[in-house]
């Protein structure tokens, strides 16, 4: 298996990248903003991208994404081919892109949002911490790419306050908590998850008795 910084070689992978995002989203059942070939290339040309390969099968893919002046820096769209997911894969492409964001952009602020906990977990060990959204970029384009997920209602009529998924920022310029001496509370973050659920599609049910 070969994890590289992606580039114009890589071209021919972009629509599997797609289409295999898309295929993960609706088994998972949860909202994810698309991706096109198009901007798959475009993060490829700019050397913005992590891709494994076995071979030439395509394995795993994730990418940089670059907001308010390189003051944040997210990254986004991470996924693993069915055929080679179980194996640690993702965490290993994590923690690529991540030490690719922070020599390319090292002054920038990593961010994610997601409602997966076992992204989560790996940002969590990779040092990021839970932030309310306010500490997110404000990139008015950051968050016009919510608009393609299904729960994008929520995060609208929370003025984009929350949403069902989880902000995550990773703060160069701060310390960050020793992993020793604080593990990943998944119960705390599944508990998060419930609590959020419950309390959006409870409106949602509310609001359409009106």
């Amino acid at each position: 298996m070969k994890i590289n910084i992606a580039n114009n070689s890589h071209a021919q992978y972009a629509e599997i990248i797609c289409n295999t995002i898309e295929d993960s989203a609706k088994v998972r059942g949860t909202g994810i903003a698309r991706r096109t070939p198009e901007y798959i290339l475009t993060k490829m040309a700019n050397g913005n991208a992590i891709i494994a390969l076995e071979g030439d099968r395509f394995a795993g893919f994730c990418y940089i994404e670059v907001w308010g002046h390189e003051k944040f820096v997210a990254n986004s769209g991470l996924i693993v081919h069915p055929d080679f997911r179980n194996q640690g894969l993702a965490k290993a492409i994590k923690k690529a892109v991540f030490e690719h964001s922070r020599k390319k952009y090292p002054e920038a602020k990593i961010f994610g949002i997601t409602t997966g906990l076992a992204v989560m977990k790996i940002n969590y060990e990779l040092g990021y911490q839970p932030v309310t959204f306010s500490e997110l970029t404000d990139d008015e384009v950051f968050w016009k790419g919510c608009q393609t997920c299904k729960n994008y209602d929520i995060l609208t009529r929370t003025e984009r306050k929350m949403c069902l998924c989880t902000g995550m920022l990773y703060d160069p310029v701060k310390k960050q908590v020793p992993k020793e001496k604080k593990s990943f509370n998944e119960k705390a973050f599944t508990r998060l998850k419930h609590i959020k659920n419950t309390l959006f599609y409870k409106k949602e049910k509310n609001d359409n008795k009106i």
